[in-house]
């Protein structure tokens, strides 16, 4: 018996990350990346960019270092009810929820593991914020993360099937690109040894933007570890960087749009040119490698 996805996934809202380098990883987003601080505790922070979410990026005090939670929005509280329901007629039990969210930022909603045990939040009507210039070079907000996994096949067969996600693009056999909405991916997967983020990537409105922050991130001494550049797939510009943590934090801008009834997803060859159309990246060194694989143990909880 099929089974419809949960809900229809509006956007990825925010990104939680734990991190033993709470204060300084607090430091760097705020004032060489350029997110701006919404809240902070002894153990976490909430930090937002100039788009409309409260806040894009949660910093999590912890031992370990990896992602915390995705976190996703949907329409309404009636389809956050709705997605619970779906999910346990799949044998998934919410970690918690459905119901009003005890947390800074509000919202109703839900949590629950997908199939390699990341943490998946699904929300409604979190808090309005005021809104922020979209001048000055700095972050809209989060626009996707890069997960490794063990099983791609399995990864895309649960956000496609249980989360409604849509193929845009494969890199061989090694990357899939998926999307909930016209942005060419919100969620990629990368075939690995083991289960950890690869990297989280923050919107630039423009390519002006973009050159323009990495000129800030200059200035407060942080260079880029792979790039400027613009990726094949996607088509979107790209420069990677190491927060405090150690782990890997991108700018882009111009990602591609996706007319739904006209896009066909193809398989793009994992060469240089490709990888990097402009040719200005060069390859990316061992360093970033390393960091974009993460730790085994940073998986999960």
């Amino acid at each position: 018996m099929s089974h419809p996805p949960i809900a229809r996934l509006r956007a990825l809202r925010s990104v939680e990350l734990l991190t033993p380098s709470f204060t300084q990883a607090t430091d760097f987003y705020e004032d060489a990346w350029g997110l701006e601080v919404v809240e902070s505790e002894h153990s976490a922070s909430w930090l937002r960019g100039t788009g409309d979410e409260h806040h894009a990026l949660q910093l999590t005090r912890s031992e370990r270092t990896g992602l915390g939670r995705l976190t996703f929005s949907v329409g309404t509280p009636a389809e956050v009810d709705e997605a619970a329901r779906r999910l346990e007629a799949r044998g998934i039990t919410p970690v918690a929820g459905p119901g009003p969210l005890d947390q800074v930022g509000g919202g109703y909603g839900l949590r629950f593991t997908d199939h390699e045990g990341r943490l998946l939040e699904l929300s409604a009507q979190t808090w309005a914020v005021a809104p922020r210039g979209r001048a000055a070079a700095v972050p809209v907000g989060v626009t996707h993360a890069v997960l490794n996994t063990t099983d791609i096949d399995a990864s895309v067969a649960f956000y496609t099937d249980v989360l409604g996600l849509r193929v845009s693009d494969w890199s061989e056999h090694q990357m899939a690109f998926l999307r909930c909405n016209a942005d060419h991916h919100c969620v990629a997967f990368n075939q690995a040894d083991w289960v950890s983020l690869n990297h989280v990537a923050y919107e630039m409105s423009s390519v002006d933007h973009f050159m323009r922050g990495l000129g800030r991130l200059r200035h407060h001494g942080v260079l880029p570890q792979w790039g400027p550049g613009r990726h094949g797939p996607g088509n979107n510009t790209f420069s990677y960087f190491t927060d405090p943590t150690g782990l890997v934090c991108e700018y882009t801008s111009e990602v591609a749009q996706v007319v739904e009834d006209r896009w066909i997803a193809k398989v793009w060859r994992r060469v240089p040119e490709l990888s990097d159309l402009w040719g200005t990246a060069g390859p990316p060194s061992q360093e970033i490698r390393c960091h974009m694989a993460g730790s085994p143990e940073g998986a999960r909880a």
